[in-house]
């Protein structure tokens, strides 16, 4: 039988510690999975539902974008996309009567954990100017509010569209339609915070804000460089690729502050060895860079290829670089004017450990380099990875098997959603295919991101805030400052599947409109829909839902943005800035948005057929295909970057925020972290034993966290995260660590990645402050 949900929040006084774990996943993965999906699921449901996840005739995963390959597994899923689905297709409800209950100052008093953790969605909900109390409404009500507030806007952009990496490709095109249609480019959305650097630093340099590299490309590398990730709790699925690469003889380098369990050992549950013979060793080597050290790194390895081939020659591909490239000498130049011991400061790794580290880059003969979090959210992230791609570039590891890029991505279709023009600067061929498509000029004007999205809300330059999916409050920085602005503007609406804190934080009224999840059945048109989603490696596949929806009220997302498009454009269907659609149709049949979509986007030819029974088709990308590259001058480009490291403040820390274990984005799905031994509560810091010491600190003391930055004034901010228990744990010295959504409140709106706009959320300066009893 499935659990109810619990009534009280996390008591963070219940925390306590182990061992940390040295290998990952295993039986105890299985369990703890199955754990979870009985909990929210009841045993037959479970069963009926993860049998369909990530399968050709099932649903795409809700969790991550991590690609299957072509043969699935009847288990096609890992521990936390098992949570994900159990999250999703739980038999908990969040009924009207539920909002009368609790009133929305009560819901915000609750943890992420506790909102998250009540169920699903079942009825719009609106809040009026002044109430206390959401209260149930019909979909005409709830969309009419909607479409009159957009409608009442001064200017178009007064409104702001953020989107979640959950939405598919089908509700992605329509929403960036419908926001055009209104005659904005406001289009936020959660790449802003997470890999946007890794895009502006792809862009410049090879012409394609997207990995290279295929599944077939990681199983037959010579060499993977995981940098600033923990695919054992952020990707699980990604330690099958690694160990087939390792048993196809690769050698892999894991590059992060911490040690962490699925780089160690991973333990296939899938395969004997992996259940009897205690699993595979997936890192060779463990490089325990210092926080914001990687472009440091990069640049040392980069160093060592050039040194030993002005020295002995044969190490660069120079045909490549002369065929394929510009500005390498004016790189050579930059990295012979970087001494050494600064790379050494930089990194925390000793020089000849960089060297020992830069012969294996020399000696592979095919070289990927995959990143996460780790190297995008820092000031300094753009260069840094500039330098990663000029380090690939040196032996001409872009466009051939088993070598090239590999940015993670995080949720299950936010790269799909950037393609389909989810994004607030479009290119201006994209905009041309829409007007041609849809009958309209769409606005050129760059739109509000993220960041510049919260600033617009604070200042009084925005009055209408829609999220298409995900919980914004709790994914954006500077949590406080987050929360005001959101409650000056007019109108909040959230399109959810589940409750989360943003429905806490309204506007002066506010409108939940419940939609369909990946897992629910969606009927429409006399026919059952489907919809699609790009994964991280630029394959498109379809998905679709097979169980009977929380509701019968529930609209999907598609169908919300169609209805939205119908009542606020019927009225002004003559003017030359509208889109002309049939928008009743599109809301009926998901086909005619992906008759739309084939003709706008590249590389979507053919779109019905080629998703098929089951089939996958992967988009265009030259510098995989065919070594072509998308810049201005069609060359690949080296970059010259200055060294930027952290310069940590005596006495302080530089803090990075993290998932735990049983965590994926803002949702928690419960209270441990077993890979680093941490149970029951949340508000923990990982901090090296001598920086403990070095404090006056001992393990398991209460601290505040205050973090302090310098803003443009030149004044010294602060922002304090109360009652946090400290851990010894193995981290280099200056270093320290704490889960996030709590501890976004400490990373300042204004603290970005120069370039991209990311906030800084792995470079945070803290103090540790004693709590007194």
């Amino acid at each position: 039988m499935a659990k109810k949900a619990p009534t009280r929040d996390i008591d963070e006084s219940a925390v306590h510690v182990s061992d940390k774990k040295s290998v990952a996943v295993g039986v105890p993965a299985v369990l703890h999975a199955l754990q979870i999906s009985v909990e929210q699921m009841g045993v037959a449901r479970s069963a009926r539902t993860l049998l369909r996840v990530n399968q050709k005739d099932g649903f795409d995963c809700p969790g991550c974008a991590w690609p299957e390959e072509d043969k699935r597994h009847i288990a096609e899923f890992c521990e936390n996309g098992a949570k994900a689905v159990a999250e999703e297709a739980t038999v908990r409800r969040v009924d009207p009567a539920f909002f009368a209950a609790h009133s929305v100052a009560e819901l915000a008093e609750h943890d992420d954990w506790w909102l998250g953790q009540q169920g699903r969605l079942t009825h719009p909900m609106i809040l009026d100017d002044g109430a206390t109390h959401y209260r149930p409404a019909s979909w005409d009500e709830a969309l009419g509010v909607v479409a009159d507030a957009l409608r009442s806007l001064d200017d178009p952009n007064e409104a702001i569209f953020y989107t979640s990496g959950r939405t598919s490709n089908e509700a992605a095109f329509l929403y960036q339609l419908l926001v055009r249609g209104l005659g904005t480019n406001n289009l936020p959305d959660c790449s802003n915070m997470c890999h946007e650097s890794s895009g502006t630093a792809l862009v410049e340099t090879i012409g394609i804000g997207k990995g290279t590299v295929s599944l077939d490309d990681i199983h037959s590398a010579d060499l993977l460089i995981v940098a600033g990730q923990n695919p054992g709790t952020n990707h699980p699925r990604m330690l099958s690729a690694l160990e087939k690469a390792k048993n196809n003889g690769a050698r892999i380098i894991a590059v992060n502050p911490l040690p962490e369990a699925g780089l160690l050992r991973f333990q296939n549950p899938q395969t004997p060895a992996g259940v009897l013979l205690g699993g595979t060793p997936i890192a060779d080597d463990f490089v325990q860079i210092r926080l914001g050290g990687d472009q440091a790194l990069f640049q040392a390895l980069g160093k060592h290829l050039l040194e030993v081939d002005e020295a002995s020659g044969s190490v660069l591909d120079t045909p490549f670089i002369e065929r394929y490239t510009t500005g390498f000498e004016a790189y050579r130049e930059a990295m012979r004017g970087v001494e050494w011991t600064e790379l050494e400061q930089a990194s925390g790794i000793p020089v000849a450990e960089l060297h020992r580290l830069g012969e294996l880059v020399r000696t592979s003969s095919s070289t990927i380099v995959c990143w996460a979090m780790g190297l995008t959210q820092h000031r300094h992230s753009v260069p840094t990875l500039r330098d990663v791609v000029n380090l690939l570039l040196l032996q001409g590891n872009l466009g051939r098997p088993g070598a090239g890029l590999c940015p993670v991505r995080g949720h299950s279709n936010v790269q799909g959603d950037r393609t389909m023009g989810i994004y607030e600067k479009p290119h201006e061929g994209f905009l041309e295919a829409l007007d041609a498509e849809f009958d309209f000029l769409a606005p050129r004007a760059h739109g509000y991101d993220t960041v510049e999205a919260i600033r617009a809300m604070r200042d009084g330059r925005a009055r209408v805030f829609m999220a298409m999916g995900g919980n914004f409050v709790s994914a954006a920085p500077d949590t406080e400052v987050t929360e005001a602005a959101l409650r000056t503007v007019d109108l909040t609406v959230q399109v959810s599947t589940k409750l989360n804190r943003s429905h806490a934080v309204p506007g002066r009224c506010a409108v939940i409109l419940p939609t369909l999840g990946r897992t629910d059945r969606d009927r429409r048109g006399g026919g059952e829909q489907r919809v699609t989603v790009e994964d991280s490696m630029s394959a498109v596949h379809a998905s679709r839902g097979r169980l009977a929806p929380p509701s019968d009220d529930l609209l999907s997302e598609p169908a919300i943005i169609a209805r939205l498009c119908a009542l606020i454009f019927a009225d002004v269907a003559d003017s030359p800035n509208v889109p002309v659609a049939d928008w009743a149709a599109l809301e009926e049949d998901y086909r005619l948005i992906r008759s739309h979509i084939s003709r706008v986007v590249p590389g979507f030819d053919g779109f019905e057929e080629r998703i098929a029974k089951g089939r996958t088709f992967v988009l265009p990308n030259g510098p995989r295909d065919d070594r072509t590259f998308a810049t201005p001058d069609g060359l690949a480009h080296f970059t010259a970057n200055a060294l930027q490291y952290p310069h940590i403040p005596e006495g302080r820390l530089l803090l990075q925020t993290l998932r735990s274990h049983d965590q994926y984005n803002t949702t928690i799905y419960g209270k441990d972290d077993r890979y680093r031994g941490v149970h029951g509560g949340r508000r923990v810091v990982f901090v090296n034993a001598d920086d403990l010491a070095a404090h006056g600190l001992a393990e398991g003391d209460l601290v505040d966290l205050v973090s302090e930055w310098t803003g443009p004034d030149g004044r010294v901010e602060e922002r304090r995260a109360p009652r946090y228990r400290t851990i010894a744990y193995d981290t280099p010295r200056g270093n320290a660590a704490a889960y996030y959504p709590e501890t976004n409140v400490l990373v300042p709106l204004d603290s970005v990645a120069e370039g991209s706009g990311t906030p800084t959320s792995k470079s945070v300066v803290v103090r540790l402050e004693p709590v007194r009893a």
